[in-house]
């Protein structure tokens, strides 16, 4: 039997399997989200012997009715499967981030109390978790010290709050960079002003006064480039230090990097004496505007600071130490620029010309040493999938361990053991174990099996086309659950945003809502266009002064294939995004009449504004060329808003925009929903108080619930009328 053969037949034998196993189960409901639970934080005891890990799940809130919260605990498995998991952790408060000591008898964990996370200590020995920090600024990313008797932790300090600190500022120094606010031209504006409040009174008086209404929150005054978070803007200028504390509960923390700058991504060498960190590159620069970064290496005692690894123009971070020590390995970019960091290794007090560069040209997350020091194990994004790989250091190529049908999310390497965190068509995510090569996975959890298997599931089919720059596209397409062949079914179009994110059957966050439309009777078929991240550099910028045309292209490319298989109804077409996904769809409803209806999530619709309004307003300059006043790029900036062609769109549109979303900002989907109101075009537009542009993912889970449902029930307004009219 040839090859092609056998693997048609497994092929053929997997798909009559699939089906038969779907036979008499339940649909998916909407209410399903909430029985979702997330593994995450996965940590292997230093004999590999053991993972810990979270769990996150959905549970009523007792404090408000019909209302949810989530709840995120520690487990404990061992990862030959021998016993079942073990609950560590208990109560309201979410224990999260679990780190091993060396010797195996405790985990440090971040739980959060008086609004401000701290750091604890569990032990095996038994008795409650004890907590090591009571830092007033709070404690996060805890790592032990190889000798086990100290640990590392970050924490974040106000400006104001460090200038005035007296143990970690007690020489009262300001900033090297310029704290930009004008008329001072030395920063004197940040020295403590001793004159009693009084708008009555001298200048200085007048100045006490009126930074007496800032502490009290009646005026934010904004001299930073960058002052949008994700759901509120911000006057204060926040900076993450790196400290070190003797792992005994009342030891007093050591800041390790003082100063005007920002540092994280703290990891001890070996001997304990020293600790390798990223960090802001230059201290003359103020740090909203600073898109650089360096790795340096300090001791413990806070003496000897130097730099390993900074150049202008250039980002390194990330930095991992090796077991022994010889080895850091990190990422490096040009900075401000639309590209995938390279994987780079360096000798442990070596230069730029010992830096060994590993070709892989896919983004890259969470460096891992082996133990033996032969590979560095990392996950990227991949063609539907998210893979577990790793890179040979004496070879210098890149082995992938799981396969692009799959995603792996957290995981962990210690003794020839690996533990990962999967998502595949079957389940949202599992906790699994294998040998460190990857072969024989174990499933160890349960958390999604035992509900989810007595759902009846669509299996996503992938295809492939090639686009009008040659690229190849991926697309797949999920039939309605309850398929018959020779009937016609609604088909729904799914755009990613990003524009670098990527969707694929190991996508974990739109698992649900996939697999709840098919439930609905609709068809989905989602793509990545180019620009989509998970197929190289060339493929990410492929979509540079080309957010709309030609990724349109690409989804409606894989739209009228589906179509082509005869089973979509073409008068019962829908489509919907999110961020750029709510971009495109804005988009192609100004240049394409197809569809039936249309949902437009907290997208950017008017670039111009989004420059202003978005804290992701990057995106701007680095695909766009420039600014909106820049004459070279106006026409262009203009050129690629779909809200230039509003006047052209009549489909029927819902637009969501959580209400606290400053990520895109919702300027963005008013103008969009005013614009269409005054046309007296079908549009609604609904607003969740609240919620930020993480709504869809981690948001309020009745939030979450309503938008799904709004979206599905609008749908059905206009395509159940086609339906009826024929």
């Amino acid at each position: 039997m040839n090859k092609q053969l056998t693997a048609f037949l497994l092929f053929w034998w997997a798909s009559i399997a699939w089906v038969q196993a779907q036979q008499n189960k339940d649909f998916v409901q909407v209410t399903d989200l909430l029985k979702i639970k997330q593994v995450g934080s996965v940590a292997l005891s230093p004999d590999g012997k053991q993972v810990a890990f979270t769990v996150t799940s959905i549970e009523p809130d007792p404090e408000k009715k019909n209302d949810f919260r989530y709840n995120t605990q520690l487990h404990l498995q061992p990862t030959n499967g021998s016993q079942p998991t073990r609950q560590l952790t208990y109560g309201n408060s979410n224990a999260t981030q679990p780190t091993w000591s060396p010797d195996g008898k405790q985990l440090a964990f971040v739980r959060v109390v008086d609004s401000k996370p701290q750091i604890f200590l569990l032990s095996f020995a038994g008795g409650e978790p004890l907590q090591l920090t009571k830092f007033k600024y709070g404690a996060s990313q805890p790592r032990w010290s190889p000798n086990g008797q100290q640990l590392l932790f970050t924490s974040g300090i106000a400006l104001n709050e460090l200038l005035t600190d007296s143990t970690l500022n007690p020489s009262r120094e300001l900033p090297k960079w310029s704290y930009e606010k004008p008329g001072f031209f030395q920063n004197e504006n940040l020295r403590t002003n001793t004159a009693k409040p009084n708008p009555d009174g001298t200048l200085a008086e007048i100045r006490g006064y009126l930074d007496q209404n800032e502490k009290d929150q009646k005026a934010k005054v904004i001299n930073q480039l960058r002052f949008q978070e994700e759901s509120t803007t911000s006057s204060a200028l926040n900076l993450s230090h790196i400290f070190i504390i003797d792992a005994k509960p009342g030891a007093t923390p050591k800041d390790l990097t003082p100063g005007f700058v920002s540092s994280s991504n703290a990891n001890f060498l070996p001997n304990s004496k020293q600790v390798i960190f990223d960090a802001d590159a230059d201290e003359t620069e103020n740090p909203t505007r600073s898109q650089e970064n360096s790795i340096y290496q300090v001791n413990t005692d806070g003496t000897g600071l130097k730099l390993l690894l900074g150049k202008k123009g250039m980002s390194y971070s990330g930095a991992t130490v090796s077991p022994s020590g010889k080895w850091i390995a990190f990422q490096y970019s040009s900075s401000n620029q639309v590209n995938i960091p390279a994987l780079g290794l360096l000798p442990v007090g070596g230069g730029l010309t010992d830096l060994v560069t590993i070709a892989y040209d896919r983004n890259k997350s969470n460096l891992t040493w082996d133990d033996q020091e032969k590979y560095v194990y990392f996950t990227s994004p991949s063609n539907g999938g998210v893979l577990l790989n790793r890179a040979d250091v004496k070879k210098r190529k890149v082995e992938s361990l799981t396969d692009i049908t799959k995603g792996v999310g957290s995981f962990d390497v210690k003794k020839g053991q690996m533990a990962y965190v999967l998502t595949e068509i079957a389940n949202p995510n599992e906790l699994y174990a294998a040998p460190a090569d990857g072969k024989k996975p174990q499933r160890l959890t349960s958390v999604n099996q035992d509900w989810v298997s007595h759902k009846k599931l669509s299996k996503p089919e992938k295809f492939t086309f090639t686009n009008d720059k040659g690229q190849t596209v991926e697309y797949w397409v999920m039939k309605p659950t309850n398929f018959v062949e020779g009937q016609k079914y609604p088909l729904l179009l799914e755009i990613h945003g990003g524009p670098t994110a990527m969707w694929g059957p190991g996508e974990n966050s739109m698992w649900h809502e996939y697999q709840y439309f098919a439930s609905r009777g609709y068809g989905v078929v989602y793509a990545n266009p180019r620009g989509s991240g998970g197929y190289g550099e060339e493929f990410m910028r492929a979509n540079i002064k080309d957010w709309g045309a030609g990724p349109a292209s690409d989804v409606l490319t894989a739209l009228d294939k589906t179509v082509a298989q005869g089973w979509a109804d073409t008068s019962r077409l829908a489509i919907t995004g999110g961020s750029y996904g709510g971009y495109l769809v804005s988009w192609i409803l100004g240049h394409d009449k197809r569809f039936k209806a249309a949902c437009s999530q907290r997208g950017v619709y008017d670039l111009s504004t989004f420059f202003g309004e978005g804290n992701a307003w990057r995106l701007v300059p680095n695909y766009f060329g420039g600014y909106p006043w820049e004459e070279a790029h106006k026409a262009i900036i203009q050129s690629e808003s779909p809200l230039t062609y509003v006047q052209n769109i009549t489909t029927p549109l819902i637009i969501f925009h959580g209400e606290n979303d400053l990520r895109t900002g919702v300027i963005q989907s008013e103008m969009l929903y005013k614009s269409l109101k005054v046309l007296n075009r079908p549009v609604e537009y609904v607003r969740h108080p609240g919620a930020t542009h993480e709504i869809t993912r981690a948001g309020n889970n009745r939030q979450r619930i309503d938008q799904m449902l709004r979206t599905y029930e609008f749908f059905e307004r206009y395509l159940q009328a086609n339906q009826q009219a024929k």
